[in-house]
């Protein structure tokens, strides 16, 4: 379970950075007092345009970056003074995928499942589900530098799960991939929310929102706009579709109080 209360991010910006954004300001709020939570069994979905705060948010969850002020608790545990305890609850998938190129998906995957301590029997047996799942294993056993986006994309995913954690984090998981790819990746993360685990993830393709998405919430120059369950939403759409409504309620949040 995830609870987010009043998150504040606010970053430093520097003379050079001024310049380039035509500002005089010393710092710029991305994420000012959001609050939601995401429930076991369920998946939340971060919507917003680019530069909204999204990103900024799942990296706090993933104790890459600590709040301004605010407080996230993962399963029980604080983010930002137990980000230890933290991590061992998580799996987190970004989209740049990091991996070693050097490697084979076999060997990386491997390399990974050691270092949370997973067992030779258990790895072996979540590999094999997660492979075939994925379709990889006539790449297992290549170079991932050798290797296409879609597919380094199936490696990461596995390298994110393969501990097996409570709660998954995903910032836009399909971005850039092909069409089945993509529809893979939507598998697993269903067969996610099957096993009873936590799932949050970002996205800008209101398609993958509709078939995956059971609460959700739009973010709009680092404030929270709108939450509601997928349910409520599609109950009180004004406009003809999803994306035509999400993008009524931004302009709606531009508009002065």
């Amino acid at each position: 379970m995830i609870i987010v209360e009043h998150l504040c991010k606010t970053f430093k910006v520097s003379r050079q950075q001024r310049k380039e954004m035509n500002t005089t300001a010393a710092s710029i709020t991305a994420v000012d007092d959001v609050s939601f939570q995401c429930q076991p069994g369920r998946i939340y979905s971060l919507l917003g345009p680019n530069g909204a705060g999204k990103t900024t948010i799942l990296r706090m969850l993933a104790t890459i970056l600590n709040p301004s002020s605010g407080s996230i608790l993962m399963n029980g545990f604080d983010a930002e003074t137990q980000g230890e305890k933290v991590r061992q609850q998580i799996g987190f998938l970004t989209g740049s995928t990091g991996l070693y190129h050097r490697l084979t998906p076999n060997e990386l995957v491997k390399y990974f499942a050691d270092l949370y301590g997973v067992d030779n029997s258990t790895f072996n047996q979540r590999k094999e589900r997660l492979f075939s799942l994925l379709e990889m294993h006539d790449f297992a056993k290549k170079r991932i530098g050798h290797l296409s986006t879609g597919m380094k994309q199936k490696v990461a995913i596995v390298r994110t799960i393969i501990h097996d954690p409570s709660i998954l984090i995903f910032d836009e998981p399909t971005t850039g991939l092909d069409v089945i790819t993509a529809s893979n990746i939507i598998q697993l993360i269903r067969q996610c929310k099957e096993d009873g685990k936590t799932v949050i993830f970002s996205s800008h393709i209101m398609s993958e929102v509709d078939l995956l998405c059971d609460d959700l919430a739009i973010i709009h120059k680092g404030h929270l706009c709108y939450t509601s369950t997928m349910e409520q939403f599609r109950r009180q759409m004004q406009s003809q579709n999803l994306t035509e409504e999400f993008i009524r309620i931004v302009k709606e949040a531009e508009k002065p109080v």
